[in-house]
């Protein structure tokens, strides 16, 4: 089972407000930075499938197998953490697809295991009506219980009807996790309180951190920056990502 830590919304604002303050390029408020965490973190997720149908597609070509292999690999690793599986029932004729889905991976038909074999059969998931209704209405490849088809669109429609429930393994939308990793729907946010005199220090009530895993830090950093409207030099966010990640880690295993 792959495990890892998530990258902590503190380490990424500090990191990125140090950077910034380096070279006096201005200030990015706590509020600011809210606006814009959410985004990021979905721009970098969206980007991993990219990356992974190149790094697939680099290793199938052989242009270095061991490099492309372990890119392959990670991503795999690191797109687990958002992979989820439910089992869907027909409602008004179609299945509604779960409020957090974003990406299909598969979908079978819902049986027992029976003497250790699954009778689970392979869903073709379909996003063209087009090709659908040809297939409806076609002699010879007219779906079957034992060859069953579904259109993917607002609602999943799977023929034949006889079906009555699914079993639907998807990447779920990016979100956050509560400074205990509980799993939350609200956007990775920095939590602020005022003490004293001093306004906006952070708090980890009201806090979320990013569900992306920690060595992502950097990438959020730039990413951040670059939708705030900051240019920052990859190596210095390297580095200072570094820094701020062992700094973090040093203080979560005295608390």
């Amino acid at each position: 089972m792959y495990i890892c830590c998530m990258a902590s919304i503190k380490v990424v604002y500090d990191t990125l407000l140090n950077l910034v303050n380096k070279d006096q390029r201005g200030f990015v408020t706590p509020r600011v930075f809210n606006e814009f965490a959410g985004v990021a973190q979905l721009n970098i997720y969206n980007r991993l499938f990219d990356d992974l149908k190149d790094a697939h597609r680099n290793q199938r070509a052989n242009f270095n197998p061991g490099r492309d292999k372990s890119l392959f690999k990670r991503i795999n690793e690191d797109l687990s953490v958002f992979s989820r599986t439910k089992t869907l029932a027909r409602v008004d004729g179609v299945f509604k697809k779960p409020d957090d889905l974003s990406r299909i991976i598969s979908a079978t038909t819902f049986g027992p295991i029976l003497l250790g074999q699954s009778n689970r059969t392979p869903i073709e998931m379909c996003y063209d009506e087009d090709k659908i209704d040809r297939i409806l209405r076609s002699n010879i490849s007219s779906p079957t219980e034992d060859f069953p088809i579904a259109l993917v669109s607002d609602d999943i429609e799977l023929f034949p009807t006889s079906i009555n429930r699914l079993r639907l393994k998807y990447y779920k939308i990016p979100q956050s996790l509560k400074p205990d990793g509980t799993p939350s729907t609200a956007s990775p946010t920095y939590g602020t309180v005022t003490f004293g005199t001093n306004a906006d220090v952070y708090s980890s009530v009201g806090s979320f951190d990013f569900e992306l895993p920690n060595h992502y830090v950097s990438l959020l950093v730039i990413e951040m920056a670059q939708l705030i409207g900051v240019n920052l030099r990859d190596k210095e966010v390297q580095n200072y990502g570094n820094l701020e990640q062992a700094e973090y880690n040093q203080q979560q295993s005295f608390s």
